[in-house]
């Protein structure tokens, strides 16, 4: 499937988007509009922002919602022809690692959705799945720079399902939920999203944290971990590509799962120097902080299959997607402007 046909896909379609309000839902949601789709989004603005939806707010349905009640309105889920569900809890490194039970939410949050989307009648859902899926013994050398492919991560198949933490494993999980209960016309789609950035992410996540430390110009200037970590840095408009291609799947498949994330490693060190080099500022020292939380050593895509089936794979380098985020960074006035605003900020999530 092309381009051309994606777009032909979603016109005056119904579509349903759960986090729609978030940094990627957003994006969707109006990516969505744009191709002349009619939206409902479900929200319940706890990591999401009503900011997001500006651009979208006055051709939308919108319903703020807390999606772990098992009794929230099913009226929501009807005649509505594609699902798309975002809705998490979730944040960075930091957040989910300390965050563990909250994590767990996460598994009543799917199981609601999904069973109100297959009951309602919803042709396709696709769900928003992690890279966080994929066993940590594939990702445990900075040197091993691998690129992980769909069938290394599976509930199916003995030694598959070992993975980042527990919110890799509602990842996981949720993706055998949405396996099983596909078929008689209800078809599921899940999406491993790798380190997605960019415009409207907030402060949570490394990415806006980063760019923040640097307007900021904080020296010595603080890396978690060692800073040789990769990442894979998939500029948010590549992630909402990579899902309109798998909502508008029209194969005879009841459940598929494909990764959605850059095949380039890049080091965290690397990705702060272009963060640096646009803002035309280096700090004196860097201050490395080995006792935080860093993450798996090595992280990137294996595009192999979403080349395959849909023809594309992301493809918006670092330079084009720092240069938008800061941008756009630059330009909201909400910004912290101090050090010490900024700490406040990224200690309250």
């Amino acid at each position: 499937m092309r381009q051309a046909s994606v777009e032909d896909f979603y016109k005056n379609k119904n579509v349903l988007v759960t986090g729609g309000a978030s940094f990627i839902g957003s994006h969707l949601v109006d990516a969505l509009l744009a191709l002349g789709s009619k939206v409902r989004v479900i929200d319940d603005l706890s990591s999401g922002n009503l900011k997001n939806l500006s651009k979208s707010m006055n051709s939308i349905e919108f319903k703020q919602l807390d999606q772990r009640n098992n009794e929230f309105d099913t009226e929501l889920f009807k005649s509505v022809d594609v699902v798309f569900h975002l809705a998490a809890i979730h944040g960075g490194r930091g957040f989910i690692e300390t965050q563990q039970n909250m994590m767990l939410d996460n598994l009543n949050i799917d199981t609601n959705v999904f069973k109100n989307s297959q009951k309602s009648g919803a042709k396709m859902l696709v769900h928003a799945s992690s890279a966080c899926a994929y066993p940590i013994g594939l990702q445990e050398k900075e040197t091993n720079r691998n690129l992980l492919e769909e069938s290394q991560a599976s509930m199916n198949e003995v030694g598959k399902a070992f993975p980042d933490g527990v919110y890799g494993w509602t990842k996981l999980i949720g993706e055998y939920q949405l396996e099983t209960i596909s078929g008689n016309g209800f078809k599921g789609r899940s999406a491993r999203i790798f380190t997605a950035y960019g415009e409207r992410e907030n402060l949570s996540h490394a990415a806006i944290a980063l760019i923040a430390k640097s307007v900021l110009k904080i020296d010595p200037f603080p890396v978690w971990g060692n800073g040789k970590q990769t990442r894979n840095f998939t500029h948010v408009s590549d992630t909402v590509k990579g899902l309109l291609f798998l909502g508008a799947d029209t194969r005879d498949l009841d459940f598929d799962v494909f990764n959605i994330g850059m095949s380039t490693h890049f080091t965290v060190n690397e990705f702060i120097e272009e963060i640096h080099t646009q803002l035309q500022w280096h700090p004196s020292k860097w201050d490395f902080q080995l006792d935080k939380p860093a993450g798996v050593a090595s992280r990137a895509s294996d595009n192999s299959k979403i080349e395959k089936v849909f023809g594309w794979e992301p493809n918006v380098g670092i330079r084009e997607g720092i240069k938008k985020t800061i941008e756009w960074y630059l330009s909201n006035e909400d910004n912290p402007k101090t050090a010490q605003a900024l700490e406040e900020k990224l200690n309250s999530r």
